[in-house]
């Protein structure tokens, strides 16, 4: 997918006018949806589960090359942060040098203007976000984190299917796009991007439909917002 400069500036200021919408609302805290961050093994559907939960839930979705694209530009990054009032951008400010501090991290500009833009998006909420990491960047309150996963044979026969490549095609296009986004969340955010322990919800779809498992997430977010949570801790294996 590539996004040109036009359709970037058009996607930007249409967002912002969203936020400016949703802010004059002025819903109760409750209400408000967390981002629901996508992460996804390839060839297993979560770029479709994305889609469809977005416009399940009307919100919006940033793609992995949308927020790319964002994190890129500089000028986006600011243009993001000023969507905040003074006190919102304190407080993303104080979670982000915590963050860096917690997990030990080197952020290099990218990085940088990566925080910025996801965490923009979390402070304004109600969005489905895919990969980048935004898992990582978010802070518990914000989020709601999910990863679409199925067995490699399963997600190799959908992208031979899907793009119309031999299966020994599929299992390197697999296999290459695994180790990229493993090793960026590696890089990025010391972390182990399959660990289940990263994520609230993690779903096989060799099984369970796309439409399935956004109606799984739905309510599982549904739930977040108005299911009083009880204690963890009184919970046994």
């Amino acid at each position: 997918m590539k996004t040109t400069t036009r359709s970037m500036e058009r996607l930007i200021e249409e967002q912002m006018q969203r936020w400016q919408l949703m802010h004059a609302e002025k819903k109760p805290a409750r209400d408000v949806l967390p981002v629901i961050t996508i992460s996804r093994e390839p060839g297993s559907g979560g770029r479709i589960v994305a889609q469809k939960l977005a416009a399940k839930l009307n919100v919006a979705v940033f793609h992995q090359e949308v927020l790319h694209e964002m994190a890129k530009r500089a000028e986006v990054s600011q243009q993001m942060l000023a969507t905040m009032d003074e006190r919102g951008l304190s407080i993303l400010e104080d979670w982000i040098s915590s963050l860096v501090y917690d997990r030990h991290m080197w952020p290099d500009e990218y990085l940088k203007h990566l925080m910025n833009v996801i965490g923009t998006i979390g402070k304004h909420g109600r969005a489905v976000v895919v990969g980048r990491g935004a898992n990582f960047i978010l802070p518990p309150e914000q989020r709601f984190r999910v990863r679409i996963t199925a067995p490699r044979r399963f997600r190799i026969q959908n992208v031979a299917r899907k793009f119309n490549v031999s299966k020994d095609q599929a299992k390197r296009r697999v296999i290459q796009t695994e180790s990229d986004r493993r090793a960026f969340i590696r890089k990025y955010f010391n972390s182990d991007i399959a660990d289940p322990d990263n994520y609230d919800l993690v779903i096989n779809t060799e099984h369970l439909s796309l439409d399935g498992a956004t109606n799984v997430i739905a309510a599982a977010v549904g739930c977040v917002v108005e299911c009083e949570l009880e204690d963890p801790l009184r919970f046994e294996d």
